[in-house]
């Protein structure tokens, strides 16, 4: 329930910047994704690792591997989501098929991401 909490008021803010550097700044695909994680990531790095899964571990090595987490989460939720919505939404233009993409990206980032986390990022010895 803590980790959906972090993530509401993470996806509220990510998704804002996301969909605003698309449709209004018409910032690519990547970019404007990759800017929902990287400002998002911070606040969650600290909420997550302190308030969802109590982790007390000091050091780098948590921070190494939320970031290494985050990355891999996010590249295999959006590589999976824009050819699978292109392929889907082949009728459709461009703007559209991209627009769900990061939805669908969304989604699947945040499953991935909540496996990384308790079984990797903040993983207790």
């Amino acid at each position: 329930m803590k980790f959906v909490m972090v993530g509401v008021v993470n996806t509220i803010v990510g998704t804002t910047i996301m969909f605003v550097f698309y449709n209004v700044f018409h910032l690519s695909y990547w970019v404007s994704s990759a800017s929902n994680y990287f400002f998002g990531s911070i606040c969650s790095y600290f909420l997550n690792k302190h308030f969802t899964f109590q982790y007390h571990e000091r050091g780098w090595a948590s921070l190494f591997r939320f970031t290494i987490n985050i990355v891999c989460c996010y590249l295999l939720a959006y590589g999976i989501a824009k050819p699978l919505m292109q392929w889907i939404l082949t009728d459709f233009n461009k703007t559209i098929q991209e627009n769900v993409s990061m939805l669908l990206g969304m989604c699947l980032f945040i499953v991935f991401n909540y496996l990384g986390q308790r079984f990797f990022a903040f993983k207790s010895k």
